[in-house]
């Protein structure tokens, strides 16, 4: 009897940690899907390809489709128990330390080109042209790979080569081998917190400023500016958030296991899956010339593809109707 319950108990287990895994699947592959949709559309259309937001836009989508499949992989290996060679578990952790920056930098500079377009209107075509929207997106990777390389180089700094040929579970918590490192990455993430939250409070109150004055089709713009506004620092705050997770987590890996594991599934679901789910979103559904451009590209190729099946249809009718 005592054995049927610690059977039935170890199923569950196995059982609960499948269906979890399954749901976390589901929801990557969903977001991936509608980034792929969006990214194409914005490949498609050329009027996009010159247009600072839509440009920035397109940058998020990759950033975020980019760290979501590293994110979902190691979060597969650490729940199975999976190792790797270290080498390899590093290479992943500097993709992963830098795309997970790429997203909220690209967001404040996305605050940035709204606060421009709604309180400086007769410059945005000059600051936000194509040319200065490339130098923008040089200008985000630079500063997304500060914390990078600030988190990393102490651990480079103080580890033998024989390291990177050991096997093991990755994740960032690997590489904070003393505490003052956990504290560095902890003080780095709450400078560009301070930062982005000064950019965006900043551009919210100049914004809402310009909407109380305007009025008819001005005051509708700058009502959707501040909306926009408000929904990137809902999203940014959410991405920063995860940052201060590692030392709650660590916090409850030596209080108790099981609910470190059930804290990090939820964490990575509510602060790592839903902000990156804003994106599309943002300027995705609720933008109605991205809406149109969607609709216009996935309709054409629709109608095409109902054409096709009619047209295989009605021939195959004219065999059969002919060898009768």
């Amino acid at each position: 009897m005592e054995d049927n319950n610690s059977l039935v108990g170890c199923q569950f287990l196995i059982r609960q940690i499948t269906y979890d895994s399954m749901i976390v699947q589901v929801l990557v592959f969903v977001f991936i899907c509608i980034n792929l949709l969006l990214i194409v559309t914005f490949f498609k259309k050329d009027c996009f390809h010159t247009t600072a937001r839509y440009i920035l836009f397109a940058l998020t989508l990759l950033a975020d489709s980019f760290l979501l499949l590293i994110s979902d992989a190691l979060l597969i290996m650490i729940y199975y128990r999976i190792a790797m060679q270290m080498w390899l578990c590093i290479i992943i952790t500097i993709f992963t330390l830098f795309y997970f920056f790429v997203t909220p930098v690209t967001l404040t500079a996305m605050t940035l080109e709204r606060y421009v377009a709604n309180c400086m209107p007769l410059h945005h075509g000059a600051l936000c042209s194509t040319r200065r929207t490339m130098h923008c997106i040089l200008l985000i990777h630079i500063i997304s790979s500060f914390p990078c390389i600030v988190i990393l180089s102490p651990f480079f700094a103080s580890i033998p080569d024989s390291f990177f040929r050991k096997c093991g579970f990755c994740s960032v918590e690997t590489f904070m081998l003393q505490r003052w490192h956990e504290h560095l990455r902890s003080a780095i993430s709450q400078f560009y917190f301070l930062i982005m939250c000064i950019v965006i409070v900043f551009c919210y109150v100049k914004i809402m400023k310009v909407a109380k004055a305007a009025s008819g089709e001005n005051k509708k713009s700058t009502g959707k500016g501040v909306r926009t506004v408000v929904l990137h620092a809902f999203q940014i705050l959410l991405c920063l958030i995860q940052l201060w997770f590692p030392i709650i987590e660590k916090a409850v890996l030596h209080i108790d296991g099981r609910l470190f594991q059930q804290l990090r599934y939820v964490n990575y679901i509510i602060f790592s899956l839903f902000p990156r789910c804003l994106s599309p979103l943002v300027y995705g559904l609720r933008d109605e010339t991205f809406l149109h451009a969607l609709k216009s590209v996935f309709g054409y190729y629709y109608h095409k593809n109902t054409k096709q099946q009619i047209k295989i249809i009605i021939l195959h009718r004219k065999r059969s109707h002919l060898m009768q």
